[in-house]
């Protein structure tokens, strides 16, 4: 008698897939594989697996004959379907450790770097929240799927898939990168040819670049206080000696650097977390002391897209004639966090170093998602999404300042470009980790300051509130039941 695998051993899981058939695909794999079932092992008819898990015949039969494709599943005349002698090799049992056996410190083998300190942190079920005023996060409704599917169809049509299969060894897409030369980086108005612009893993990849390759021990940093801690953590992990330079309502003040600077560190276009821009003189004079001073500057231009109370000031790079700008730019702030492709750009030699040291560590970007990323952008696609954040941003802004006028909270940085987030100060003495604790309870979600600082006040009051993925009608009860939790812990 043909051996079975049991009804009771298939069963779906709601994250195995988004469709019920997607689902049931999935538990028939897992069964198999999970059950080392040996070829011509007998599946559960189509009837009896239905009934089993109460869903329709048809999709247990559309299923079974998918599977039958795949070469997992094999039909039997007369006798239903049977695991396949094609099917992919089966799991082995995992061996039982030794008794007794001494576990490895791997104290003794890593590295002496200390764990990052500054980690922002943001809960994985945010959109359970009902007001996540969280930062980074795209909100869905103001992207066009349709669009993003027909580029990803493109991109994978036969047309493209031998290019895109290919391994560049660390070759970018064309296509991308000829349109962030002629489009991307013209908005911003720098001038750059293909040679000096690298595809990077967002811009925190390019982030890790340039440090790596640029910071020594011997060569001091600067990076604005309070400031993007990824830019500190980065620093640090590179043992690089680093003043932090306390920021005012125009950013970070050039006239403040120390004499012996030889990196900065900068968000010039919206400073992180206040949101404040730096002016044009003062850009002007940083590139002309780091001229004088011999030193480079690490232009974070992480959302100047974002730019909709008024026109964006000139980038650091476009002033630079001498080279000494990288300039970091991402499209995972303005399309989504998750697709995770940003650009630097910088002296050719530079960006050869640059790299050099990517492809050690992941060759290029997946050129899939470089070529989909090109198609939407060249399309005119993201043109028009630009246009629908901005609209959104700019009206979520304005619900958010008139709660905000309506509390005793108040806005601590004026942006004056727009931006995605607003930094609030709390009411003095409070400490806004505890808000933050206490607001969940709430289903509220916010930003303490803390992390954005290497020396932190205490208490920290600050706090930044994002409004990119809330509902407009969701913001002034949010902002309301801020300032009621707020109230109760200063009182």
């Amino acid at each position: 008698m043909r051996n079975r695998i049991p009804t009771e051993t298939i069963y779906m899981r709601d994250n195995d897939a988004p469709t019920l058939q997607g689902r049931l695909l999935a538990a028939i794999v897992r069964a198999i594989l999970e059950s080392r079932a040996r070829p011509g092992s007998r599946l559960p008819s189509s009837r009896k697996l239905a009934e089993a898990l109460g869903i329709s015949r048809m999709t247990v039969t559309l299923v079974y004959q998918e599977l039958v494709s795949q070469a997992y599943l094999e039909t039997i005349p007369r006798s239903g379907v049977a695991v396949a002698a094609t099917v992919p090799h089966r799991r082995l049992r995992p061996t039982e450790p030794v008794q007794g056996e001494k576990p490895l410190d791997w104290a003794d083998w890593l590295s002496d770097h200390d764990q990052p300190r500054r980690v922002i942190r943001k809960p994985a079920n945010w959109r359970a929240y009902q007001y996540p005023f969280i930062f980074g996060q795209a909100d869905q409704a103001l992207f066009d799927h349709n669009a993003w599917r027909d580029c990803a169809r493109r991109a994978l049509g036969t047309r493209d898939f031998a290019d895109l299969a290919a391994d560049r060894y660390g070759a970018d897409d064309p296509l991308l990168v000829d349109y962030i030369c002629s489009n991307t980086l013209q908005r911003r108005g720098i001038n750059a040819r293909p040679d000096e612009v690298l595809v990077t893993l967002g811009a925190q990849n390019g982030l890790y670049l340039t440090v790596e390759l640029l910071a020594r021990a011997d060569r001091l940093s600067v990076m604005e206080e309070p400031g993007y801690p990824d830019f500190a953590e980065t620093l640090r992990r590179a043992q690089s000696p680093t003043t932090f330079l306390p920021v005012d309502a125009m950013g970070l003040n050039p006239a403040d650097l120390p004499r012996n600077t030889r990196l900065v560190t900068v968000t010039p276009s919206h400073h992180i977390p206040t949101g404040a821009t730096m002016p044009l003189a003062r850009r002007r004079e940083l590139i002309a002391l780091a001229k004088t001073q011999d030193f480079l500057i690490v232009e974070d231009d992480y959302d100047f897209e974002m730019s909709y109370l008024s026109l964006p000031a000139p980038a650091l790079k476009s002033l630079d004639d001498a080279g000494r700008v990288i300039y970091l730019g991402s499209f995972s702030k303005s399309l989504f966090p998750g697709l995770r492709i940003g650009y630097m750009v910088g002296p050719a030699a530079f960006i050869a170093r640059a790299r050099a040291l990517r492809s050690i560590m992941l060759r290029h970007p997946p050129s899939h998602l470089q070529r989909i990323t090109a198609y939407f952008l060249a399309l005119g696609h993201y043109d028009a999404h630009i246009v629908r954040l901005r609209e959104a941003l700019r009206r979520r802004r304005s619900i958010l300042e008139e709660a905000l006028n309506r509390t005793s909270l108040q806005i601590a940085g004026a942006p004056t470009a727009g931006g995605s987030s607003v930094w609030v100060c709390g009411p003095e003495g409070s400490d806004s980790q505890i808000l933050a604790a206490r607001l969940e309870q709430d289903s509220v979600l916010i930003e303490p300051g803390r992390v954005f600082f290497e020396n932190p006040p205490e208490p920290c009051p600050l706090f930044r509130l994002g409004y990119g993925s809330i509902p407009d009608k969701q913001i002034a009860e949010g902002v309301r039941l801020i300032e009621a939790r707020s109230q109760r812990l200063s009182s």
